[in-house]
């Protein structure tokens, strides 16, 4: 993937290219509804991406039910795609998941995961993502993924 070049499209443009849910989330934290999202019950194989980059984020290897409503991870893809910072809003502390690249929203990250992969649940916003199937990967430029597949 040649995407280390990306230059993250102006709001104008990104509100053009992304529906408002999409917008909503990644763009001003908003959080789509539980349970009536995009990704929440896909058992596909294949990679999450940024809606706005493009880069890897997630696995569906590490994706997991975990009945919270959203698509749940034990861990990202590529950790340095993604960073980690505090979320006060709502009068709670949580840590909250962007992308590197897109600097896009994309969830929350907590320590109620399966402890048998590390603990953690990295809780995200389908409406942040965009789903690459396995069979796809070569065609898409996320070849370098396949072997995990095959």
């Amino acid at each position: 993937m040649k995407n280390r070049d990306f230059n993250k499209p102006t709001k104008e443009e990104l509100k053009k290219s992304l529906t408002l849910i999409q917008f909503s989330v990644t763009q001003e934290n908003g959080t789509e509804k539980p349970f009536n999202n995009e990704y929440y019950k896909n058992k596909e194989p294949g990679i999450y991406v940024d809606i706005v980059s493009g880069e890897p984020l997630f696995s569906s290897i590490d994706k997991f039910d975990s009945e919270c409503g959203w698509p749940s991870f034990t861990k990202p893809l590529v950790k340095s795609n993604i960073y980690e910072k505090a979320d006060f809003s709502y009068g709670m502390h949580r840590i909250e998941v962007r992308s590197t690249l897109g600097d896009s929203h994309l969830g929350h990250v907590f320590s109620d995961g399966p402890l048998d992969k590390g603990g953690l649940r990295y809780c995200i916003n389908s409406a942040s993502l965009k789903f690459v199937n396995a069979n796809d990967l070569e065609e898409q430029g996320y070849g370098q993924f396949s072997n995990l597949f095959h």
